[in-house]
């Protein structure tokens, strides 16, 4: 008596693994009225074409408030102007849909922080309180060091950044972006042996290129903050 074969075929078990990672992102904060916002918004981007390019921001609404309507058209608005909102905070869950960034809460509050993209950032390794960069920082490369200072021993070339949450040291030329005090310490400085930079910022108050004293290019400076202002004084 004949029998047919059974042919069994194997399940493959695929484990899934899920992983948190923590990442630093743009919160801006709009203010009624939401257009004239807009606008001053769209003027600072003039002067700073593509700060927000490849670079998430959450947009805070506790203090503005919007209804359906604004919320949209404010975020269609930033989308017009090359910014790109990945989420919202301080809004009634309510105002949330489909079609709007999805809402999030229980973030922890931030100065002025940035999204770091993982091809060209460098997180460095926890430990010390002082990172040393002994080399130059080339454009598109980014350093972000939120445990301490950073020292580059060298130049840092326009489109690179370099964010710290503690002070900022360039022995040589700053052509890009020195973020400083980034975990919230006013009382951290930027200090440069030559100064071209294109945007400096230290615990969320910042200045861009046409905002500073022309007479200050080319010179050794040193910025901190005071109060609401960023004050550079000359070293040389």
């Amino acid at each position: 008596m004949g029998s047919t074969p059974v042919t069994a075929t194997a399940r493959v078990q695929h484990s899934i693994s899920f992983r948190g990672r923590s990442l630093l992102a743009f919160v801006l904060s709009p203010q009624r009225p939401l257009d004239g916002w807009v606008a001053e918004l769209a003027e600072w981007l003039a002067r700073s074409p593509g700060f927000f390019r490849n670079k998430p921001v959450i947009l805070d609404l506790t203090g503005a408030a919007p209804d359906r309507v604004e919320l949209e058209h404010l975020v269609g608005a930033l989308a017009e102007r090359g910014v790109r909102v990945m989420a919202l905070d301080g809004v009634e869950e309510a105002l949330c849909s489909p079609s709007l960034p999805p809402r999030v809460t229980g973030g922890r509050p931030a100065s002025a922080t940035a999204l770091i993209d993982p091809p060209k950032a460098e997180a460095a390794p926890r430990g010390p309180s002082t990172l040393l960069i002994d080399e130059p920082v080339r454009s598109g490369r980014t350093i972000f060091y939120p445990d301490g200072d950073v020292t580059v021993v060298g130049s840092v070339a326009s489109g690179a950044e370099i964010i710290a949450g503690g002070s900022i040291h360039i022995y040589g030329t700053l052509r890009g972006r020195a973020l400083a005090g980034m975990g919230g310490a006013p009382g951290a400085r930027i200090f440069c042996n030559r100064f071209e930079a294109e945007f400096l910022a230290i615990d969320g108050t910042y200045r861009t290129a046409d905002e500073l004293d022309p007479s200050l290019r080319g010179r050794a400076i040193q910025a901190r903050r005071t109060g609401a202002d960023i004050h550079i004084t000359t070293m040389d």
